[in-house]
């Protein structure tokens, strides 16, 4: 969810589930210890709870970031083990890091000296080349097994090997197999640790489906491509009544957005991320295209958002 996931993105988010535990996008250690961190880091109060998914392989380095996301609220750390980009794999991190189980180890044992909040890790089922389908079981056994001998308790796994070279991270995420059954096979071999499933998850009742098999399900581009998606399962799982009116959540967000635009933010950073909340729903096409030809028009055109509801109020 690279420069997707951002705190705007994760504003609209909250305004859609009370409940979703929400992550930040990847962010290196390296960013943190050389960059703006306030800038890297800062998010709203109303985004809680929130995790910082970090990404490096130098505990030392992965320590001193951790310790700043606690000091700035993070309710977690996740550490990325997952992600099979050309630029992350040349920094010795992401998903390349499940082929050193003992390297993470260290680093999840040194985060876990260092913060008071729970620190999580993020992987695949496995990574290519070199592995085969029989493979799969005993390659995330393994690396779960190392990796939760350091105190690790919680996994978030997407069900498909890791391509490392020959596939874009777009083609990561659809072309691999997905493999739950993997996830759950060795769920049931560790029991006390808690396993979130991703990968392909998409629809209410497939989470319904699936949820009895696992401790909890991570969402990602369908909840940013279909956000209210967020609010129908706060809805099925926490609380019956809730189903917020999608005219209100842009009424609402548009309000955060006039406070974002006085103090700098740009507007088309803010408009992109709202542009799936009425996905499948009639005038959703003419709705998009007005938000993002208006945009380019005016981008500092405070009523944009509030203007777009005369094509959607009605029909949604």
């Amino acid at each position: 969810m690279m420069d997707y996931t951002d705190r705007h993105c994760r504003y609209l988010m909250r305004l859609l589930s009370p409940s979703a535990l929400l992550y930040t996008e990847m962010v290196t250690d390296k960013a943190l210890l050389h960059g703006d961190h306030s800038r890297l880091l800062a998010f709203d109060a109303a985004e809680q709870p929130v995790a910082l998914q970090l990404g490096g392989n130098d505990p030392k380095e992965l320590a001193i970031a951790a310790k700043l996301g606690e000091q700035y609220g993070y309710r977690e750390i996740n550490l990325n083990c997952g992600c099979p980009s050309d630029r992350v794999r040349s920094g010795r991190f992401g998903a390349c890091l499940m082929a050193e189980p003992e390297r993470v180890a260290e680093c999840v044992s040194t985060l876990l000296a260092t913060v008071k909040i729970p620190v999580t890790v993020k992987c695949r089922i496995g990574i290519e080349p070199g592995m085969t389908d029989r493979d799969d079981l005993s390659f995330l056994h393994h690396f779960v097994d190392v990796v939760a001998s350091a105190g690790c308790r919680v996994f978030i796994v997407h069900a498909r090997r890791a391509v490392l070279g020959g596939l874009s991270p777009k083609e990561n995420r659809e072309v691999p197999p997905l493999r739950y059954d993997v996830v759950q096979q060795v769920r049931h071999v560790f029991p006390a640790l808690t396993f979130v499933l991703n990968g392909g998850i998409r629809a209410l009742d497939q989470v319904a489906t699936l949820l009895p098999g696992y401790d909890g399900v991570m969402i990602g581009r369908e909840a940013y491509q279909n956000p209210y998606l967020l609010a129908e399962l706060h809805k099925y799982y926490y609380d019956i009544s809730w189903l917020p009116d999608r005219a209100h959540v842009l009424q609402a967000y548009g309000e955060y957005v006039a406070t974002q635009l006085q103090v700098g933010e740009r507007l088309n950073q803010m408009i992109r991320h709202v542009l799936g909340l009425y996905h499948g729903m009639p005038g959703a096409r003419s709705w998009r295209r007005f938000l993002s030809e208006g945009v380019v028009r005016n981008p500092a055109s405070v009523s944009l958002l509030s203007d777009s509801l005369r094509i959607v109020t009605g029909q949604a």
